[in-house]
């Protein structure tokens, strides 16, 4: 095993310490990526406040782009030195969901505590999401990666493996938007911002953004949002309905893990229209609708976990659209930091201001 940095979560709620671990060499089907930059999600932080448990230590990080560094056997179609994004989506490929075309949902678990890691006193350490990508470096699965263009900045292209085919893939994938639809998106952070891209993308009439602050929808009109509406203002689904000219939404995508978004998403609904879940609450949230108007109304329900992608065909796709600048990346960070600076990074993060911040690999 070698050694590498990394920033471990010990306890809960505590700042991550930047520490030496080991990490094994790549196994039969694996690839180890040396990384050059990482993106800081809402769900990294989550998970290292508690909000679904999981063993401790642990390393997060799951939305990264390096170039791969060794491989093990069996590894086809990638070799050492090709630049690559580094997903959670850890599919097996033969359950009933991945054959299936659903590697989103794939019902293989995969035990990241009997992962690649550990600690320097060779003491079990958790590879969270499969990842474990606040490191140096990664040894994953080949069905997480992909390739990237050479020439692609690494801090715009790890935006990829999370919060772009998040965002996009509900609008396109889950939520499948027709031309002239409307939508709503509620919630204008990262990934609502690519919910917002895909529904541009995906030919929607009027796209109205929900938020907390006039800033984040002023952002949310720059990526194509068409309105704006503040969730502080009371009954903030009639000033949507005003927006979409009488009527109700297509589609409702909840970008955020908050209980009261999801309790008020259906009064967004227009008749026939669906409600896209992708925001995870912590374990335990419960929210409330009424049956009968859902059913009356022909309201659908639907969940969304990572876009319901297929990375391998998804990326790039999306890789394309950003260079012919139809897809915004660029505009996407907020802030670059080092490893060292992580405690900062997610403060940052946590304040709502910052749409993805990116960890940068001084290698």
């Amino acid at each position: 095993m070698q050694t590498i940095r990394a920033a471990v979560c010990h306890a809960f709620k505590e700042p991550l310490v930047i520490e030496d671990i080991l990490l094994a060499p790549p196994g039969t089907g694996e690839v180890e990526v040396t990384l050059d930059a990482v993106a800081i999600c809402h769900s990294d932080i989550s998970y290292a406040e508690g909000a679904w448990g999981g063993h401790l230590p642990a390393v997060y990080g799951h939305e990264a782009a390096g170039t791969i560094s060794a491989v093990g056997t069996g590894v086809q179609g990638f070799e050492i030195g090709d630049p690559v994004v580094v997903t959670l989506i850890r599919s097996c490929g033969t359950c009933p969901n991945c054959a299936g075309g659903k590697p989103t949902i794939c019902e293989s678990p995969y035990d990241g505590v009997k992962g690649p890691l550990r600690t320097t006193d060779d003491k079990p350490l958790l590879q969270a999401m499969a990842c474990g990508a606040f490191a140096e470096k990664v040894v994953v699965s080949q069905r997480q990666i992909v390739r990237i263009p050479a020439d692609m900045g690494r801090d715009v292209a790890c935006l990829l493996s999370c919060g772009v085919i998040t965002g996009v893939g509900a609008a396109v994938n889950a939520a499948q938007l027709r031309a002239g639809q409307d939508v709503v998106v509620i919630g204008a952070g990262g990934v609502g911002l690519n919910a917002i891209q895909g529904a541009r993308i995906a030919g929607a009439r009027r796209i109205v953004a929900v938020d907390m602050t006039e800033e984040k929808l002023e952002i949310a009109r720059a990526f194509g949002a068409t309105h704006g509406v503040l969730a502080t203002g009371q009954k903030p689904w009639r000033a949507a309905y005003k927006a979409l000219g009488g009527r109700g939404a297509d589609a409702v995508l909840v970008t955020v893990g908050a209980v009261r978004a999801y309790d008020e998403a259906p009064k967004y609904l227009g008749w026939g229209g669906r409600v896209v879940m992708i925001g995870m609450p912590h374990s335990g949230g419960m929210a409330q609708y009424e049956p009968m108007g859902a059913s009356f109304q022909g309201h659908g329900f639907i969940g969304s976990k990572m876009g319901d992608v297929v990375i391998q065909r998804d990326i790039p796709w999306m890789i394309d659209l950003y260079q012919q600048g139809r897809l915004k990346l660029d505009e996407l960070i907020s802030g670059r930091w080092t490893l060292e600076q992580i405690n900062e990074a997610i403060a940052d993060t946590k304040t709502g201001s910052a749409k993805r911040n990116v960890i940068l690999f001084n290698r």
